[in-house]
């Protein structure tokens, strides 16, 4: 069993369609959406669209919930909340009670997936450091979590020195970012795990991020949020 793993699309509609043309390449049993389909970017209901025909094991992300509960955004950066308040007038009622109707984790296959982490998900708890990971090793008994949120690409072992993913240890894996990764690299991110080897793979690439970027002035969403794009931060 091969399974992508995607997070963080944040209607970036052209990263997605290269995700998902790199995903058909590689020979994949079953895609998994950590959630924040939407938000930042001009093509939320395109994005919940062309996700929701490729999998049906998709969770919510904290932007996905603040733009449908916009009393949920009050902790967002001025940017995120000019954002939120945009997809909440853009988006479609089907779109906004399918979103309403998202888990915030799921186990699949022995695994376990959270947007956040698995302590607190509803809490929307960054994992950001080795120390943080440990914390929540004990709020879950899968092998591995694969998590999102942080647009950030890593992986953290419960014995603190294991960077690749091996059998018989516990793992918390974020597979970055598709639609705006934050690491200082610009290109696309997600992950790919093959249960029968039980190896992972951070899938890296570029997409037309030119044409996402206009997309999102285009929109007259905030110059800051079409220009972070360009440059991965």
């Amino acid at each position: 069993m091969r399974t992508a793993i995607i997070s963080d699309i944040h209607s970036n509609l052209e990263a997605l369609e290269k995700a998902l043309e790199i995903i058909k390449q590689k020979n994949i049993d079953e895609i998994v959406c950590l959630g924040d389909i939407v938000g930042y970017g001009a093509n939320p209901n395109e994005c919940l669209s062309l996700v929701r025909q490729n999998t049906q094991h998709i969770i919510l992300g904290n932007h996905d919930e603040g733009a449908v509960s916009l009393r949920q955004i009050e902790d967002f950066n001025p940017y995120a909340r000019q954002a939120a308040i945009w997809t909440n007038e853009h988006l479609t009622e089907v779109n906004k009670e399918f979103i309403q109707s998202l888990p915030r984790t799921i186990e699949l296959n022995g695994l376990l997936f959270a947007h956040s982490s698995p302590f607190e998900p509803e809490e929307w708890h960054y994992l950001l450091s080795p120390a943080e990971a440990q914390i929540n090793f004990k709020h879950f008994s899968q092998m591995i979590c694969f998590v999102g949120h942080s647009h950030a690409p890593v992986i953290f072992s419960e014995d603190f020195w294991t960077k690749e993913i091996t059998r018989g240890k516990r793992f918390i894996v974020n597979v970055g970012s598709v639609g705006q990764p934050r690491d200082l690299n610009p290109r696309l991110s997600f992950g790919i795990f093959d249960a029968e080897s039980w190896t992972y793979e951070n899938i890296r690439s570029e997409y037309d991020v030119k044409t996402a970027s206009e997309k999102i002035r285009d929109a007259g969403l905030p110059k800051q949020l079409a220009d972070r794009i360009l440059v991965g931060r």
